[in-house]
């Protein structure tokens, strides 16, 4: 049987730049985002719209989360402050800046709180990079969890929005390496009204201007890049298609995993067979196709029928619950399997996972992934005015940052410049792509140059090396598919794996280009 798939229209796109700001704008942006009252009163405000929570020590500068969703929502007009590792044993931290008109945005920090802990062999960490002065113990377990029930506990009546990497990545029922066992969507545990998965701009602007609007935050369910909890009933889930995921991918048998070093008539032996090698290829083949050789194989005719679906902008795909892959490992890998082809944004669905049973139940429900930012958004999101230097409040008698205050993170990406985003390797190992998404998002080089004008400029103890131009999957700059349409239509979770797709452009000549020295910088150009 062949299933026709209708056709996909191309989701509208509001640039970031195309909404209407802010009334606060007026107020003009912050030198640093404030981090205490003092602060806010210096900058002529009562109180912030947006607060951001994070376990990260805050540095102005466009390779900490906080920062650019920080400045992100400033150029739309909005007062964001910012508690960075706060004392999460009680909530009288969490206010400090006094209450969010809008909501708190909640991120564990550059990292799963977690692996920031703890070593693989669970061990606990010596030093934390994204500490002054590395030390660890700054920010608790499962950091997302427990800011957001504080933050809960300061403010009942104000929305909290979760999300960076550990957010990101628990979106559905996942295991959890610690604990060794299968734990519910961080969305369900945390108890937030809203979770944003992948490089949340565009969702955290929109999501940002509707609750400026007095719309309740339950009515947000058609952001992409977003997560929430539906109950069963929901009158704002009708007129949706829901199909099985086992439509998309059969589940089937998980195997083990293979020792390098056994041979293969000992893989054949271990598996109750012998090497058709070592028996005579032809014979053996010939054996286990019951007598017949391979060119007398039975032609199986199978009648071809036309199966029209809903529009995948309509169509939403049911995962097995949390109940059931918490015990099943097949279960558990087909989920994950569907999570990863449903990651295009040209051709993603929504999913749905149920969590709970009876009168418990509800529905973790994923929209779609964001459609990547374009060159002009990636220009305008790193052109904000960062001060490119850790928070005032870090320095150490001499007002430096260089000394026992240092914040080792910081420190190795003081003189480099992002480029980047996405990865289309979709190794298993790593999960940038799972974050980020396979297609390559990336910058001008003029922004770029820019960029490294202000590090000239406004970086102390800069000598004039750059350290790094890249991102966090080193040389894809401005490399992708040749068509978009076909990028588009691509369901392959890897565009180099098990060989390099032929309509992936590898032509490194753009950063090529960047790397080639010039004669004047562009500041004496202009003069």
């Amino acid at each position: 049987m062949s299933t026709a798939l209708a056709p996909n229209p191309a989701p509208t796109v509001k640039p970031l730049t195309a909404y209407r700001p802010y009334w606060a704008k007026r107020f003009g942006p912050a030198p640093f985002l404030p981090m205490s009252r003092a602060e806010m009163e210096r900058l002529g405000w009562d109180e912030c719209d947006v607060i951001i929570v994070s376990g990260d020590a805050y540095v102005d500068h466009p390779s900490f989360g906080m920062a650019v969703i920080g400045r992100t929502l400033e150029a739309q007009g909005f007062r964001v402050g910012i508690i960075a590792q706060p004392d999460w044993h009680s909530a009288e931290a969490f206010k400090a800046l006094g209450k969010p008109r809008l909501f708190f945005g909640v991120a564990a920090g550059n990292m799963d709180s977690m692996i920031n802990h703890y070593t693989a062999d669970r061990k606990i960490r010596s030093d934390d990079a994204y500490t002054p002065g590395g030390a660890a113990g700054k920010r608790p377990d499962r950091a997302t969890l427990v800011y957001t029930q504080r933050c809960q506990e300061a403010f009942k009546d104000v929305p909290v929005i979760i999300g960076g990497i550990e957010a990101s990545l628990r979106r559905i029922a996942h295991y959890d390496y610690w604990q060794d066992k299968v734990r519910r969507s961080v969305l369900v545990d945390s108890k937030a009204d809203l979770l944003l998965y992948g490089n949340a701009e565009r969702a955290i602007i929109e999501v940002a201007h509707r609750l400026a609007q007095r719309r309740p935050i339950e009515s947000i369910t058609d952001v992409r890049g977003t997560a929430f909890i539906r109950r069963a009933g929901d009158p704002s889930a009708e007129g949706w298609f829901e199909l099985d995921s086992t439509e998309v991918d059969r589940p089937g048998r998980v195997d083990e995993h293979i020792n390098p070093y056994q041979t293969t008539s000992e893989q054949a032996e271990a598996q109750g067979t012998t090497c058709a090698k070592e028996e005579g290829g032809d014979a053996a083949t010939a054996a286990s196709n019951g007598g017949l050789g391979a060119a007398e194989q039975p032609i199986k005719i199978v009648p071809r029928s036309r199966v029209v679906m809903p529009p995948r902008e309509r169509t939403v795909i049911r995962l097995p619950a949390y109940e059931q892959v918490k015990s099943d490992p097949v279960l558990y890998a087909h989920a994950n399997r569907v999570l990863h082809l449903e990651t295009n944004p040209g051709n993603a669905r929504a999913l749905v996972q149920r969590h709970g049973e009876g009168h418990t139940a509800r529905d973790v429900w994923i929209n779609p992934p964001p459609i990547p930012l374009a060159t002009a958004e990636m220009d305008h999101v790193f052109d904000l005015p960062y001060a490119r230097a850790p928070h005032p409040s870090y320095a150490d008698a001499n007002g430096g940052h260089d000394g026992p205050t240092k914040i080792p993170a910081w420190e190795m990406i003081r003189f480099s410049v992002n480029i980047m985003r996405g990865c289309f390797g979709g190794c298993t190992f790593c999960s940038i792509t799972e974050h980020e998404g396979r297609i390559i998002q990336s910058r001008s080089e003029d922004s770029i140059i820019r960029e490294i004008e202000e590090i000239r400029d406004k970086v102390k103890g800069f000598t004039g090396i750059i350290s790094d131009l890249g991102g966090p999957t080193a040389n894809m700059y401005r490399i992708g598919c040749k068509s978009r349409e076909i990028e588009s239509a691509c369901r392959k979770p890897s565009c180099v794996y098990p060989g390099i797709c032929p309509n992936l452009d590898t032509d490194h000549g753009p950063l090529i280009q960047i790397y080639r020295p010039r004669g004047r910088s562009r500041a004496s150009r202009r003069s």
